[in-house]
């Protein structure tokens, strides 16, 4: 069994402050992926815990809903992460990847030839992949986003 609290420690840790640039990469775009509002979220991980307010959908999903203001401390890990995502493949290994839900609003997707990216970040997001992987439900969770971001990227023709 796996002792989630544990593991959701852990991956903060491993994530740390980073993001995909060398600084704040909301400083860039002030913070065009923290405009919320009571209809829209982040969605949390398998047995993620957040202080912050969450809306449970009728599906089951859950989100954290945020005015845009929260203690960077106590984001969520879709937060951590955005506006990539640790993809699964069919065969079970880990990928760091643009999340295509995220080209509308994430001016990093958009401008990505431009900028200089911080490999750190990559390693972190790999490594909390591979972590979340090893969990019997946290892989699920992975392969369906996978292949909701797939989707998603196809729709757009990308």
């Amino acid at each position: 069994m796996t002792d989630y609290q544990a593991m959701y420690e852990r991956i903060r840790r491993i994530m740390g402050e980073l993001t995909p640039l060398t600084v704040d990469c909301g400083v860039c775009c002030h913070g065009a992926c923290c405009k919320g509002d009571d209809e829209t979220g982040m969605r949390l991980f398998p047995h993620e815990q957040s202080p912050l307010p969450v809306r449970e959908l009728p599906n089951g999903v859950r989100l954290v809903v945020c005015d845009g203001t929260c203690d960077r401390e106590e984001r969520p890990l879709a937060c951590r992460l955005f506006p990539f995502f640790p993809t699964v493949d069919h065969k079970g290994r880990v990928f760091v990847e643009a999340d295509a839900r995220a080209l509308r609003l994430c001016p990093l997707l958009t401008h990505s030839e431009e900028l200089v990216f911080d490999k750190r970040f990559f390693k972190a997001v790999k490594k909390v992949g591979r972590l979340l992987a090893k969990d019997e439900e946290c892989r699920r969770f992975l392969e369906e986003t996978t292949a909701e971001i797939d989707t998603y990227a196809a729709f757009l023709g990308d």
